[in-house]
């Protein structure tokens, strides 16, 4: 769960690539059964291909030639964590459309539930409107989030659901490149040559301290923030409007994308991400990053969306 206040807007690192902005399907992660192994009974999860592993690397004995076709394989997994007794976030994808999504939903009561949801059910189903669409997948893209923003906006101005938002972060399928969007503190990490890379930049009230020299880069993860760890300074569904961040990465065999909510991110450092990804099968890295994250605390919903780009067959 996070809780918005208004801040000015973050921008994206600049040694990324900023894109320049001019019904759920059947696919869906929502609800699925539990792992097999190292899931908790709050769990749900999803892999479309369970014996791969992590990280998938090109045979070295490939000849040089072009590029061979990609495809993403998916895992996925939300738990409730240790202490609250709701989960509050959401999670969902289509393989065929190549769109995947994960909230964190904020607001008192279910009305958490109801804006991750939401969001993650608008998301899926505006993208996949537009599939015969000419316009670019980045666009498509940001009218699936503003749609999403509209959508619980409007749910937010009845009584019981007053105040009620969510995070968003997600991916798009561009051909060989990923096109990823956020809003809030929801995060997409790349996972690549055993290094693991933030994406996106979080809208927090850390990095506001960060942004404006109070608070240094390198101490960010042990700082005191006097209870205002999961304030956020963006969110879909707080106001009439919403303002995402875009990236765009070039996919490559072994790749690997995930996106998480910060119920993990306050427990996992990048490096020790990648060493658990380094050790887990396609299948299993997701429950074994929140069984770390419950191991220190989980003190909130953790949940986590996996994608490895592999060769096409």
């Amino acid at each position: 769960m996070t809780e918005e206040i208004p801040n000015p807007p973050l921008q994206p690192v600049s040694s990324l690539e900023p894109m320049d902005e001019s019904a759920l399907p059947a696919s869906s992660a929502q609800n699925l059964p539990q792992l097999q192994e190292e899931s908790g009974s709050n769990s749900s999860a999803e892999s479309s291909n369970p014996s791969a592993q992590l990280p998938v690397e090109p045979s070295p004995s490939s000849p040089v030639s072009s590029p061979a076709p990609l495809r993403l394989v998916v895992s996925a997994l939300s738990d409730v964590g240790c202490v609250r007794t709701n989960n509050e976030d959401a999670y969902g994808y289509d393989e065929t459309l190549g769109i995947y999504a994960v909230c964190d939903g904020m607001g008192g009561m279910a009305s958490g539930e109801v804006a991750s949801s939401l969001a993650v059910t608008t998301i899926l189903a505006t993208f996949a409107q537009s599939e015969s669409s000419p316009v670019t997948v980045s666009a498509r893209l940001l009218q699936a989030i503003s749609a999403a923003n509209k959508n619980v906006w409007e749910k937010g101005q009845v009584s019981a659901h007053k105040g009620m938002g969510t995070t968003a972060v997600v991916a798009a399928r561009d051909g060989e490149r990923l096109i990823v969007g956020n809003v809030g503190d929801s995060r997409a990490y790349l996972i690549q040559d055993d290094q693991c890379i933030q994406l996106t930049v979080d809208h927090s009230y850390l990095n506001e301290l960060i942004r404006n020299g109070t608070v240094k880069i390198e101490d960010a993860h042990s700082v005191d923030l006097q209870g205002m760890e999961s304030v956020i300074t963006r969110a879909v569904g707080v106001a009439a409007d919403v303002e995402p961040d875009f990236f765009s990465i070039e996919l490559k065999p072994g790749s690997a994308i995930l996106l998480v909510t910060d119920g993990l991110t306050r427990y996992l450092l990048q490096d020790e991400i990648a060493g658990v990804l380094r050790v887990s099968t396609l299948e299993s890295a997701c429950a074994n990053l929140i069984s770390v994250a419950k191991q220190r605390g989980g003190q909130d919903n953790i949940s986590c969306l996996l994608l490895v780009a592999v060769p096409a067959t």
